[in-house]
């Protein structure tokens, strides 16, 4: 480790152990292009750019490590080179592409179209280095995959926003980019969209993406080239032409969609994957054979979540509308429990972001 990121953690430390003694909150942010996620958080920020830059990269061993300040795009570049890539998909929501960082990709633990047919971000974390309420430094895992005992602490950060303590470094598993790649579309009702989409996830296709819109369902598949010319045969459908700027659209979240009035809120719906047709008024959008379902709404907050619970899922206000109401759905008592009990080990004196997730912790 050079001087320099040496002193910087240092930096982390003391800023960690000042407000510990203080009782003061911390903001932990990236290129904050991800900052509107979430409860709303108040308290100095602490900015983790500075501490920067790719450790080790092994393309033959598919396993990447870097500092929790490095931009998403540079990874992606130099993944990029060696035809590899995070398979996650995982979302920059920046304009420009330099904002996003590994940090802040792991607490969010966002993934994009390919999250369903390859695994999550939780999924491809090897390892990861910590900093705590206490400023110690901790390490979890390691840049291989093995069985581990208790709580593979390194993945519970995947989505923890940031309430855990500071992520300092993160080993991640990459994965070669597929040697083919192309999209079918195919005229179809929501209800027929996600009965196919649910039937061909039974079969051996190799399928890359979903989504269904205002009638039409796209397909990606991706893999060998053989294997995609097969289901292509088998599928039918329409080929459309170049369709890498649709799935980076449902990635970054720039498809027209999005782009709705969000006075009610974007909610974003977490289901069974063969959950029928909801009965919700409003504006949606399916992807991941049927399990991610995003809905423009006027119906109450009230009205959705209920929906969604009794269809076995549940329901994030993910952007837009009144957080005041609960951006996440209320946890049972017995895992709000499991969640206290992480974050007093963690972060005893409560400054790390809080109230991000929960108005209680």
């Amino acid at each position: 480790m050079t001087t320099e990121m040496t002193t910087q953690l240092q930096d982390f430390r003391e800023r960690i152990l000042h407000a510990a003694e203080h009782g003061s909150a911390l903001q932990i942010r990236g290129g904050g292009t991800k900052s509107w996620y979430g409860q709303a958080v108040e308290g100095e920020v602490l900015d983790t750019r500075a501490y920067r830059g790719i450790i080790a990269y092994e393309p033959t061993e598919l396993v990447l490590t870097a500092r929790c300040g490095t931009p998403l795009s540079e990874i992606e570049s130099v993944l990029a080179e060696q035809n590899q890539m995070l398979a996650f998909e995982p979302p920059h929501f920046s304009q420009s592409g330099q904002g996003a960082t590994l940090g802040g990709m792991l607490s969010a633990g966002l993934s994009g179209p390919r999250r369903p047919y390859v695994g999550a971000v939780r999924d491809f974390v090897l390892g990861a280095t910590l900093m705590d309420g206490k400023g110690q430094v901790l390490e979890f895992g390691g840049q291989v995959m093995k069985n581990v005992a208790g709580y593979d602490v390194s993945r519970l950060l995947a989505g923890a926003m940031g309430s855990l303590g500071l992520v300092v470094n993160v080993s991640v598993k990459v994965l070669p980019r597929p040697f083919a790649e192309t999209t079918l579309v195919f005229a179809l009702s929501e209800a027929d969209a996600i009965r196919k989409m649910n039937q061909w996830a039974g079969q051996a296709l190799p399928i890359s993406g979903s989504c269904w819109h205002v009638g039409r369902l796209m397909l990606r598949l991706s893999g060998a080239e053989a294997a995609v010319r097969a289901a292509k045969h088998v599928l039918g459908g329409e080929e459309v032409q170049d369709a890498s700027t649709y799935w980076h659209s449902l990635r970054e979240q720039t498809h027209d969609f999005f782009s709705q009035d969000e006075e009610h809120g974007l909610w974003r719906l977490s289901l069974p994957s063969t959950t029928g047709p909801l009965p919700l008024t409003g504006k949606s959008l399916i992807e991941w054979g049927g399990a991610q379902r995003w809905l423009f709404s006027d119906e109450s907050p009230t009205t959705i979540r209920t929906s969604a619970i009794a269809a076995g899922g549940h329901a994030t206000l993910f952007r837009g509308g009144n957080k005041n109401l609960g951006v996440f759905t209320p946890l049972s008592t017995p895992l709000f429990k499991i969640h206290q009990r992480l974050k007093e080990a963690f972060d005893p004196a409560g400054i790390f972001n809080p109230g991000r997730m929960y108005k209680d912790f």
